[in-house]
């Protein structure tokens, strides 16, 4: 059965997503369909990004999209045949093969006509013939010009597919080669990316399952312009939201204000404050199975807060004095809920220690009545805030003790995910 959804589409760019290995994709075998628009030379990209990633990509190019790339460009970006004609010598009716084996087929850029034919079956050519025998998830990524898009017959045709269940990967809205602006753009690659990270992880082992993350720093502001923060860019719990979408949990994260792109498919709830923060986590509980709180949120904030702009020249000699309030404590809240509510919720906090750091752990993590606890030393050189690796320990029920060792916050978050989901399946 196919997986069916229509995401919105968002501009993003994740860097970690060019140059390294993606778990989930390594070893998956994804066929990339390429139909004739100027659109397609994003393809080429697509599939050595997909190559980097550690999947098996392999292309089938319409006779059209033969007038704007070459053979020769997907398989050296692939370093595996690329599939032009209905029968080869080389393989008995490649279509049945291609179809059968596959974990995923993307058709992207979809054209119109392409469209009209996956929509009324029409199978003339390798691709739309694959496309039938496939009996893996679908994606179609529409490029076209103009109004096409819009136009009746594409929505309707967009709309059998749907319901087919075949997913949509955009269009996006933007300048298009005629010059027109509107719908029609096909997305970038990062976000195909992420929407193929979707389709394949839609089954895994936090299937059904709603996992809440908060990340970032929050802003406590004195005046409109100014504001005490923190150093935390957000990576970690981005990475944890990717970690579990690959793991098929619907996500929502509540941010900060980060510049890291949130992963496609999760929710996103931006706040600035830590009281904003507060107000969004508890507003969510109730329909969470899982809260993972990496925010790092102020313990204080001002306690007076102009509404004009602090002239330097209305102040004195000295160097003004800012007088603090606490702000209310995220994680204790928290508990004092689910002992209200009796709600299951497994929560997984962090701790950014510098000394002592597995007692100071565990004292958090009794305290604050939570079920696992990832301790990072912020100390340590090339990890913690601002970082792209980090190293932690992770501490959980039954006495639950291990250290992932330095490497990147994508593959911290993986590891720290597959402990959760065995302990959710667990219990």
């Amino acid at each position: 059965m196919l997986y069916c959804t229509h995401l919105g589409t968002r501009q993003l760019h994740n860097a970690e997503s060019d140059i390294m290995t993606i778990t989930l994709l390594q070893g998956k075998r994804i066929v990339l369909g390429v139909t004739g628009s100027i659109a397609c030379y994003k393809s080429a990209d697509l599939a050595s990004k997909l190559t980097q990633a550690g999947a098996l990509v392999d292309v089938i190019l319409t006779e059209s999209a033969q007038q704007f790339v070459t053979s020769l460009t997907f398989r050296s970006v692939t370093g595996r045949p690329v599939y032009t004609d209905m029968w080869s010598h080389e393989q008995h009716v490649q279509h049945i093969g291609l179809g059968e084996s596959a974990d995923l087929l993307i058709i992207s850029p979809a054209t119109a006509h392409t469209i009209a034919k996956l929509a009324h079956g029409l199978a003339d050519n390798l691709l739309t013939v694959t496309a039938l025998a496939a009996r893996c998830p679908v994606l179609v990524a529409p490029a076209m010009d103009g109004g096409m898009f819009q136009h009746p017959a594409v929505q309707a045709n967009l709309m059998l597919l749907e319901q087919r269940g075949v997913t949509l990967a955009g269009p996006a809205e933007g300048r298009m080669a005629s010059g027109l602006v509107g719908p029609g753009r096909l997305l970038e690659t990062p976000e195909l990316i992420g929407m193929i990270r979707l389709a394949l992880g839609r089954d895994g082992l936090l299937s059904g399952k709603r996992v809440l993350v908060t990340t970032g720093p929050t802003q406590e502001p004195f005046d409109p312009v100014r504001y005490i923060t923190n150093r935390s860019s957000g990576k970690q719990g981005v990475a944890l939201a990717q970690a579990a979408l690959d793991l098929g949990a619907h996500v929502t994260v509540i941010a900060g204000p980060i510049a890291e792109p949130i992963p496609v498919g999760a929710a996103h709830v931006p706040v600035q404050t830590a009281m904003e923060m507060h107000d969004a986590v508890l507003g969510r509980l109730a329909a969470a199975d899982v809260l993972v709180k990496v925010a790092a949120v102020a313990d204080f904030r001002p306690a007076i807060y102009s509404e004009q702009k602090i002239k330097k020249t209305k102040l004195s000699a000295e160097a003004p004095s800012i007088q603090l309030a606490r702000n209310l404590d995220i994680l204790a809240a928290v508990h004092t809920w689910r002992a209200a509510t009796g709600k299951a919720l497994t929560v997984l906090g962090f701790a950014a220690e510098t000394e002592d750091v597995i007692n100071h752990g565990r004292d958090k993590m009794s305290r604050k009545g939570m079920d696992f606890i990832a301790i990072n030393d912020v100390s340590a050189a090339n990890a913690g805030f601002q970082s792209a690796d980090n190293q932690v320990i992770l501490l959980g029920p039954d006495g639950l003790q291990v250290t992932i060792p330095l490497q990147s916050k994508a593959k911290v978050a993986e590891q720290i995910m597959a402990h959760l989901a065995a302990y959710l399946n667990s219990s």
